[in-house]
């Protein structure tokens, strides 16, 4: 039996059994996200760029380069963003059927949830290990973001931007949030993947978040390098394990990636594989 206090992590951020009720969303071929009837009212006013037949929306078959489904999206942002259906963040992420499939357009990233649309991202365990055992680095968000404001965060994460690896974008994204250097950077190591599919105000966020373990040695010591993170605290793997626990002080999704780290260090039980099976339900 899994522990309730950490499944409940897990069953917070996998709060749709079944996306009953949306409507495919298609780029070509390929089915990449879903949208609310609302949403695919409002596409019917652009028939030139968005069809729709029996199995839902669709892209219009004219646009074949993803330059060119890049380009009617971006267009039909600005009317869906007037009609609340989504806020406009001026960041193009990849718009891919899978992880590793090929991008097929970019999308704004404050549409994604809105078409349903695969993200993905990094997150980065802060690690120092010492004689006491093993404490992890987290960084406290600035208590004006519009994603849980004062919650705990890993020391490195962010949504991978169009064009960029994984690896890139966790270097970029070190220097940016924490002021640690390239080279320190480049030796995190990749840990696995924690992925969830979520209903929620915005739409349907289906995420995947590259995981890696990053040793960061005793007297480096990561620095806000813009307005993300307040400040950033070093605390021992008991106490953090204990937070996530008992309180709900974290940022949702970091819970998974926390609990994932847990279980590779032997500090949580899993007799039944149902918590490492718990996070990876989202996208392939």
């Amino acid at each position: 039996m899994p522990d309730p206090a950490l499944s409940r992590h897990i069953a917070a951020c996998n709060n749709i059994s079944s996306p009953a009720g949306l409507i495919p969303f298609r780029a070509g071929a390929a089915q990449v996200g879903w949208v609310s009837p609302e949403l695919a009212q409002a596409l019917t006013f652009r028939p030139r760029d968005f069809h729709f037949d029996s199995d839902g929306v669709a892209l219009a078959a004219r646009l074949r380069s993803p330059g060119s489904r890049s380009e009617a999206l971006a267009q039909a942002l600005p009317s869906l963003a007037a009609g609340g259906f989504l806020r406009i963040r001026n960041e193009a992420f990849d718009v891919r059927e899978t992880t590793t499939g090929p991008v097929l357009a970019t999308l704004d990233r404050g549409a994604l949830p809105a078409f349903g649309v695969m993200s993905q991202g990094v997150h980065v365990n802060g690690l120092v290990r010492r004689a006491d055992g093993l404490h992890v680095w987290v960084g406290i968000r600035a208590k004006d973001k519009a994603v849980a404001p004062g919650q705990l965060d890993n020391v490195v994460a962010g949504g991978i931007p169009a064009g960029l690896s994984p690896e890139e974008c966790l270097v970029k994204e070190a220097a940016e949030e924490a002021r640690l250097p390239p080279e320190l950077a480049a030796a995190a190591r990749p840990a696995g993947r924690v992925s969830y599919v979520m209903s929620n105000a915005e739409g349907l966020r289906r995420d995947v978040l590259h995981v890696y373990d990053l040793d960061i040695p005793d007297g480096v010591t990561p620095t806000p390098g813009d307005d993300e993170v307040e400040r950033f605290e070093l605390w021992p793997a008991p106490r953090l394990l204990e937070a996530v626990r008992g309180t709900d002080s974290i940022k949702f999704n970091v819970n998974l990636v926390l609990i994932d780290l847990f279980l590779r260090e032997g500090l949580v039980a899993d007799p039944d594989g149902s918590l490492r099976a718990g996070l990876d339900q989202g996208p392939d």
